[in-house]
This record gives structure tokens, C-alpha cells and sequence, in this order.
């Protein structure tokens, strides 16, 4: 695969996952979309990033998530350094 291409599709899904409307649209595309691994790793990663948002130590934070410290130390840098998206998804108000 080409970097353009991969480029392309990433578009496309991110074009596909405006058209989710409801929680139940988002949960069934992607449990078809992923695997449980996958789900499972990017749930804990939001909720590592909502915790360290919150002013939680790391410890708390692995002992809640059992998140490794190597994933929880790419959390860290991307909430602090990173594009914002943390920050931006989690200041949303809920549906």
C-alpha cells in the first residue's frame, strides 16, 4: 500500500465515522470494524486520558485501568503534546 492510498482511505473512514448518528450506530460499526483487543485498547486509552485529564497519578491510573506503563506514557505525551484530540472529545458534552 502506498502512502497515498493509506492516506485516501484513512479520509474515507474518518468521512465514514461523520455519518454515525447514535451510540448504537458507533458500537455496531465498530464491533464490526474491530476486535475486542482493539476496542478493549482504545477504551482503556480514554479513560487513561480522562484520568490523567483529571489530575490522576499514574499509579491510580494503572491500577484502574490495568493500562501498561509504556501505552500510559504515549497517553501522557499526546494529551500534553499531542493535536488536541483528547482534550476536544473529552470536553464534549454527552449525547
Amino acid at each position: 500500500m502506498t502512502i497515498r492510498n493509506y492516506g485516501l482511505m484513512l479520509k474515507e473512514l474518518y468521512q465514514e465515522l461523520l455519518k454515525l448518528e447514535t451510540e448504537e450506530e458507533v458500537e455496531l460499526f465498530l464491533e464490526d470494524l474491530c476486535t475486542i483487543k482493539e476496542l478493549e485498547s482504545m477504551s482503556q486509552r480514554l479513560t487513561a486520558a480522562k484520568m490523567l485529564l483529571d489530575g490522576k497519578t499514574y499509579n491510580e491510573i494503572v491500577e484502574e485501568t490495568e493500562i501498561s506503563s509504556a501505552t500510559l506514557a504515549r497517553v501522557s505525551k499526546c494529551v500534553r503534546y499531542g493535536k488536541g484530540g483528547y482534550k476536544n472529545i473529552l470536553s464534549k458534552p454527552k449525547k
